[in-house]
């Protein structure tokens, strides 16, 4: 029932989209600069993801509302035109910000040793981790202009699901997972998207793993 109604959901959302645009792009609704407002666009989208994943994918959403929101808000000329340019460095701090939320949310709900997280950084570059824990809880994975490699094909999963955080900027990464995982996909994808390259992906209602995140000109692949 809740995959049916997450269905509903996402098709409604685009089928709302393509209304609203087509209202405009016909001319059916008085004119409008339609460039000044496609920024809220992205800042439904954002609400949308944040609002389906119940708010288990935070860090994508949260970063597409706030980066869009900034334009959106300089387009209606409630910020100034050098306000961006400025202050564009503060999205690395809401970045870091997140990344410890998402890992105190985790400590929050599992009573188990850290043993079972980690965080990859690849900036300019790649990086390379193999996790073997036993009670993998999840990690955080960030990709901007880079590639890393994870390899959790010795993880076990006790208490599912594992929620891996991936943000990935103009950069991809390789997850390896086993063959009979599950996994479901509730990532912000801009111009970018997800690849499951495995020969037999499981398929069971549960799933072993959840991908979060937000990939924007980037990918990540999934292989076993």
């Amino acid at each position: 029932m809740a995959r049916t109604s997450r269905r509903w959901g996402s098709a409604g959302f685009f089928v709302l989209l393509g209304i609203v645009l087509l209202l405009f792009t016909t001319d059916a609704v008085e004119s409008i600069d339609l460039w000044t407002w496609f920024p809220g666009l992205f800042v439904l989208l954002g609400a949308w993801s944040l609002v389906a994943s119940r708010g288990r994918n935070l860090t994508g959403p949260v970063l597409v509302i706030v980066v869009a929101g900034a334009f959106l808000l300089r387009n209606l000329d409630y910020l100034q035109e050098g306000f961006i340019s400025t202050y564009w460095p503060a999205v690395f701090v809401l970045l870091g910000a997140l990344i410890l939320l998402n890992r105190g949310r985790r400590h929050r709900s599992h009573t188990a040793s850290a043993t079972g997280e980690f965080t990859s950084v690849s900036i300019f570059g790649g990086d390379s981790q193999h996790v073997g824990s036993d009670d993998f809880r999840g990690g955080d994975v960030v990709a901007i202009f880079g590639g890393p490699t994870i390899d959790l094909r010795d993880a076990t999963v006790d208490d599912k699901p594992a929620v891996l955080e991936i943000v990935s900027v103009f950069g991809g990464a390789e997850i390896r997972v086993p063959e009979d995982w599950t996994v479901k996909t509730e990532s912000v994808n801009i111009f970018g998207g997800l690849e499951d390259s495995r020969r037999n992906p499981g398929t069971a209602d549960e799933p072993d793993l959840v991908l979060t995140g937000v990939s924007v000109f980037g990918g990540v692949e999934l292989t076993d």
